[in-house]
């Protein structure tokens, strides 16, 4: 693939949270960074002169960018400490070394402690986090001790050591920060009941913990005790806006290779994000131009292939959105819910990422492949015979029957052809009727173009639903145009598509590129029909108020306009420069009439 320029790498860069990656010219790994908003933080480094030698020394050598979505900020942080310490950038020192964020360790023993680390050990213990602020874990740990009284002793509270009596209880059980379990003063039945619900606290679910500490809240203000109140409230705001759930790292998936596959008419897109001690190390996204209709799960498995041997990958399991035929040996999973489903689906997210900034970067570079491709997707979608690549739209204009107007606009090839917009007066229909008025204009518009031998649109578009529509089929019926081009009605209310002669309607995707430019043709018509109708109502209003003077008319109020220009300066004018334009006798009623008001 040939080198994409860098301003349109950075073009195509969304503007969502996530990490950025750059390369230089021998796609050896440069800088990894995190991002509130990747087009912003990665465009600023090419916009601004850097104080840093080291700075502008990296934007020089800055060849190709790749980057990674992900769901929040917090995850960039994560997956940014886990990126350099697997990729160890050259330009990257802070996180290089071996410090790792702290995680809630419950330890696999009897009567388990619950206690902050930075070591991950595999004995058994359970593991929350990773965190991003040691800070977070103190107040969650207080939180925790503050409701549920636990053991901070490193004994070994065995049954026998406890019935023995080899352990005595100590100033943490005086202070009521411990039930004293070494001496069997708490069953482990009720200690386990409380672990269960720690367990509850840290994966999110704050329900019972927030009533607890609501009713314990109110306790404390019926009792006037107003800042003891006020510390259990600061704790309820920090349990409700806690998020402690975090997609990029579970230390239960180990060595596991994340793929997932988005495709069109042309194009495949195939996402590999490969997992290693439950954090992801690696992610990349390839382009697959098909050259028959194969399908996904073809394509799939020859990505996989290619992908797992260009990085080395020895993973043993294997998460995918559908079955696939792989080697022996291998596992494949299919995520349904939890971390592996949200894994799975953020590398979803990250190959639709990729596939929108190729198509933003083709309707740069490429701009007639970007126009194929819309063309022959709307085909697809809107069930056409042929790509719509000449489309008209109707949309009608009044207001209470006053001045009724009719609009056409054009598009071809997807973009609007202002030159062959068309207002129409309507000229046939008295009151409020648009059914009546959408058939006098699709009626008189291709009545107009049969006779002119004009190329007829692919593709027409009512605004409007069933009524509408069918008003139009008739007009169609009436030309023996039925048939012969596609027509459909948009309605505003749930953007439902109508077709001819089908009660169902149907519904695009709300981010449906073909979706997106029938709105466009229809927000196009109504713009630009209601400005003719608002000129038409404007101009009606002016001319009523000349008319209405005795022995003025239609004629005479024009003529008056075109020299004055605006009924102010014929108010303001003399006899005589009346006089020049329309007599003597006329100018003095005119003049007469507008002293009088």
């Amino acid at each position: 693939m040939t080198e994409i320029p860098l301003n349109i790498q950075l073009s195509a860069l969304p503007t969502g949270p996530g990490v950025y990656q750059f390369y230089d010219s021998n796609e050896s790994i440069l800088y990894v960074g995190k991002a509130k908003n990747l087009k912003k933080r990665v465009s600023s480094y090419f916009n601004k002169n850097h104080e840093y030698g080291k700075t502008r020394v990296l934007v020089k050598k800055i060849r190709s960018i790749k980057h990674i979505v992900v769901p929040t900020e917090s995850d960039a942080l994560l997956l940014e400490n886990n990126l350099i310490k697997e990729l160890r950038p050259r330009y990257n020192v802070l996180l290089k070394d071996d410090k790792s964020y702290p995680w809630l360790c419950l330890k696999n023993e009897r009567f388990p402690r619950f206690f902050p680390t930075r070591r991950v050990i595999k004995d058994g213990s359970e593991y929350f986090g990773p965190y991003t602020s040691m800070k977070t874990v103190r107040v969650l740990l207080d939180l925790i001790k503050s409701v549920y009284p636990l053991r901070t002793c490193n004994y070994d509270l065995s049954a026998e050591k406890i019935n023995a009596g080899k352990y005595k209880v100590c100033l943490e059980y005086h202070l009521g920060n411990c039930k004293g379990p070494c001496e069997g003063f708490q069953s482990l039945t009720e200690y386990d009941r409380q672990i269960d619900d720690i367990r509850q606290i840290v994966k999110g679910n704050f329900k019972s913990s927030i009533t607890y500490f609501k009713g314990q809240m109110k306790a404390l203000a019926d009792e006037m005790r107003f800042e003891e109140a006020q510390k259990i409230k600061d704790k309820i705001d920090v349990l409700e806006n806690y998020q402690v759930k975090t997609t990029i790292v579970n230390p239960k998936i180990s060595n596991v290779d994340v793929f997932s596959i988005i495709s069109d008419n042309a194009f495949a897109y195939v996402n590999f994000l490969q997992l290693a001690h439950g954090s992801i190390i690696r992610s990349h996204t390839m382009e697959i131009k098909k050259k028959l209709e194969e399908q996904d799960e073809d394509l799939l498995e020859l990505a996989i292939v290619e992908v797992r041997e260009r990085f080395k990958s020895d993973s043993k399991e294997l998460y995918v959105p559908f079955n696939i035929a792989v080697s022996p040996g291998i596992k494949v999973t299919i995520p349904k819910l939890g971390d592996k489903k949200r894994i799975l689906d953020l590398s979803e997210r990250n190959a639709k990422f990729f596939r929108q900034e190729r198509f933003n970067q083709i309707k740069i570079i490429d701009p007639d492949r970007h126009t194929n491709r819309i063309m022959a997707q709307m085909k697809k979608d809107i069930r056409l015979s042929a790509e719509p690549r000449h489309i008209e739209c109707f949309d009608n204009s009044n207001i209470q029957g006053s001045n009724p107007v009719a609009a056409c606009v054009v598009f071809k090839d997807g973009k609007p052809s202002k030159k062959e917009y068309r207002h129409y007066n309507i000229k046939t229909v008295t009151g409020p009727d648009d059914f009546a008025s959408m058939e006098e204009v699709v009626y008189r518009r291709y009545k107009r173009l049969q006779e002119e031998m004009q190329p007829l649109p692919q593709l027409i578009v009512i605004d409007g639903g069933k009524g509408q529509l069918s008003s139009a089929l008739k007009s169609l019926d009436l030309l023996g145009l039925r048939g012969k081009i596609a027509i459909i009605g948009i309605a505003k209310r749930l953007e439902e598509i109508y077709f001819p002669e089908d009660p169902i309607p149907l519904y695009l995707d709300k981010k449906s590129e073909s979706l997106k430019i029938i709105q466009y043709l229809r927000n196009e018509a109504h713009r630009f029909g209601i400005t003719f109708h608002r000129n038409k109502r404007s101009k009606g209003a002016i001319n009523s108020e000349l008319e209405g003077i005795d022995g003025v008319g239609e004629k005479t109020a024009q003529q008056l306009l075109k020299k004055f220009k605006s009924v102010k300066r014929i108010k303001e004018a003399s006899v005589d420069s009346l006089s020049e334009e329309v007599g003597a006798s006329k100018a003095k009623k005119i003049y007469e009439s507008f002293r009088k008001e």
